[in-house]
């Protein structure tokens, strides 16, 4: 026998120790030969761990003892060879039957093994998962057919490291899994499976020493395939002792199971969006009742501010009074309106509005939010065109923006809020437009990130800080508004949306909102249940030159339609009892059909869908709102 004879003899006798020792290390599976028939041929520690059977109980006897009766009766030992043989692989879950007579819940594999074109048995791993993630491959096998098992395996890749973390053996599943052929690995660092950041942070050789520590490594994390894609892997390291129990290696189990991951990162995001979406319908219902309660209130005042207008003639300190009085009512009323429709309770009104007049209207709650750090410009080209749009979307479009600019600057900047006329023609839309423009001098978004800023629910601020809406809302008020928005970032210098709107006619001059001479006629049915509203309406219609008839609920006003002498009804939607508004409304058309009718409301559910039917004023109105809306109510 010649030198490289005897040198090739050693190497194949000690690769076949360290597959058998790789075998007999791992105790967490149970892998056994069967023959064509079934047979078990042999036996190792793991299957002896787990079903309970010394060697000499099992070895020769076929391997459906391990089913409960009801499946060998069925005929599900055979069938799962039938499978193996002639699809080359059967896997499954199903109940298995220790020695004592317990059943455990197991996960099987079964591959056909062949040699030079011939069936030569099966290989058998059973794991124990009644108690997921305990368990681990075992391998025992007679010289030649452990290596025959090793290599058969796909689903996992099984191999072996050396004391320093080489690898040492290879098997089909390494080569599936991570694209690596067994003559571009071996010999080379398992390391090389980690991320770069992973190899820089000592991961590898912390893994290997925690294995040596505690008998077993075990954890989940992105490990890299040979064309440098990443895969998210379940990783277990045991330490391999000899007889004398020096470590002489590691054996190594990698399963990829970024499908898994991937599902459940899914469900982790939906149910995150459930709850945000949870949170904003209460939010909702909140802002509903919270809005009518507040526009009566606002009612109360708005009504008699004219009663103390009225009252203070020319005097110029009373005058003023009651003009800070009527601006901050508005106010209160606008900010409301903004409130509803961020909590998405708010119908969508086109206007034709003046964007610099819009713009400069909204800027006190702008410099309220963005803070002291922050610098707020605003850059209106003269001559803007006019742009037919809902103005308190609008607004919250605008503050969305510029909250959004003032997260991205932490340590303060500036926010510009720029308006110019433009002309597209991008194939798609042509025609003159209005560009509003956000721009901030802040961090800027990643290019990875651009494209789902606009997806609802997505954020990237910590959790408390954001509901990822803010984009989508500005997203919906451009498109539904016939315009687009875009973004534009670059990371460290800052970054600019821009809303494109189409160009309107000029806007129409406001209504005179002075106090209408007495032009009313008539007598008016006022059916109000909150007193203080009622006398506030009461004293408005007055003015306008209406004799008026006050009930507070629906009941009453139908009997007073009854007595004859009304001339127009005029009732709050919201009222307590067992019909509201709407509801009274319906049925004097029912009997009355051509009795005119004026709902009012501060908020109402029921108000959306009623518009088709009646018209509805919105509290809190103005003198000359209420005298518009009769006017034509009667016309």
């Amino acid at each position: 026998m010649t030198r490289e004879e005897r040198f090739s003899g050693r190497s194949l006798f000690e690769s076949e120790r360290r597959f058998r020792l790789l075998v007999e290390g791992v105790i967490d599976y149970a892998i056994y030969m069967l023959d064509p028939q079934g047979i078990v041929t042999n036996w190792n520690a793991g299957a002896k761990r787990i079903k309970g059977y010394d060697p000499e109980e099992v070895l020769g006897r076929h391997f459906g003892m391990f089913y409960p009766p009801e499946d060998r009766a069925a005929g599900l030992p055979e069938r799962a060879l039938r499978i193996a043989r002639e699809q080359g692989k059967f896997e499954a879950e199903g109940w298995r039957v220790r020695k004592d007579g317990t059943r455990f819940l197991a996960s099987v594999v079964i591959d056909a093994l062949y040699e030079d074109g011939e069936l030569v048995g099966f290989a058998k791993i059973t794991r124990d998962i009644t108690e997921r993630g305990k368990a681990t491959e075992a391998l025992k096998e007679s010289e030649r057919h452990f290596r025959l098992l090793v290599s058969g395996v796909t689903d996992y890749a099984l191999y072996m490291l050396d004391p320093t973390g080489t690898v040492t053996n290879w098997n089909a599943g390494g080569e599936r899994i991570k694209g690596y052929s067994p003559e571009e690995i071996i010999g080379q660092h398992f390391s090389r499976f980690y991320t770069t950041a992973d190899q820089a942070a000592g991961r590898p050789a912390r893994a290997l020493q925690q294995a040596v520590e505690h008998g077993r490594y075990e954890e989940e994390g992105w490990r890299v395939r040979k064309d440098g894609t990443l895969f998210w892997a379940s990783v277990i390291i045991d330490p391999i002792r000899d007889d004398e129990q020096r470590l002489i290696g590691f054996a190594k189990i990698t399963r990829d199971i970024s499908e898994r991951r991937e599902t459940q990162l899914a469900m982790e995001k939906i149910q995150r969006q459930l709850a945000e979406s949870q949170k904003l319908d209460a939010l909702g219902q909140l802002t509903g009742g919270v809005a009518h309660d507040f526009n009566n209130l606002l009612m109360v005042i708005t009504g008699s501010l004219h009663m103390l207008k009225k009252s203070a003639g020319s005097d110029p300190k009373l005058l003023r009074a009651a003009q800070a009085i009527e601006t901050a009512t508005s106010r209160g009323a606008a900010l409301t309106r903004q409130l509803l429709t961020f909590a998405r309770r708010q119908s969508v009104h086109p206007q034709t509005i003046d964007v610099n007049e819009q713009i400069y209207s909204v800027r006190d709650v702008l410099d309220t939010g963005i803070g002291s750090t922050v610098e707020l410009r605003i850059d209106v080209e003269d001559g803007i065109w006019p742009i037919t749009v809902d103005p308190a979307e609008f607004e919250t479009a605008l503050v969305n923006l510029v909250i959004n600019a003032r997260d991205a600057m932490p340590r303060g900047g500036s926010v510009t809020i720029r308006a110019r006329n433009v002309f597209i023609d991008d194939g798609e839309r042509k025609g003159d437009h209005v560009a509003i423009t956000v721009t901030d001098t802040g961090v800027g978004i990643p290019p990875d990130i651009v494209a789902k800023v606009f997806d609802p629910f997505f954020t990237t601020k910590p959790i408390g800080k954001g509901t990822g809406l803010g984009l989508s809302q500005v997203h919906g008020f451009a498109h539904q508004a016939g315009g687009t928005v875009a973004v534009e970032s670059e990371l460290g210098s800052g970054t600019s949306f821009t809303i494109c709107l189409p160009r309107s006619a000029p806007v129409t001059a406001s209504p005179d909102e002075t106090v209408p001479s007495a032009i009313g006629s008539g007598t008016v049915l006022l059916v109000e249940d909150n007193p203080d509203v009622a006398t506030a309406s009461m004293g408005l219609l007055e003015q306008l030159g209406y004799s008026v008839r006050w009930v507070s609920d629906a009941e009453a006003a139908l009997e007073e339609i009854e007595r004859n002498g009304i001339d127009l009804v005029f009732s709050d939607i919201v009222m307590p009892g067992k019909m509201d508004g709407l509801g009274l409304a319906r049925a004097i058309k029912a009997k009355h059909p051509d009795l005119p009718i004026l709902l009012a409301s501060g908020y109402s559910d029921a108000a959306q869908n009623a518009r088709s039917e009646f018209p509805i004023l919105r509290k809190p109105y103005q003198i000359h709102e209420l005298n518009q809306a009769l006017s034509q109510l009667v016309a």
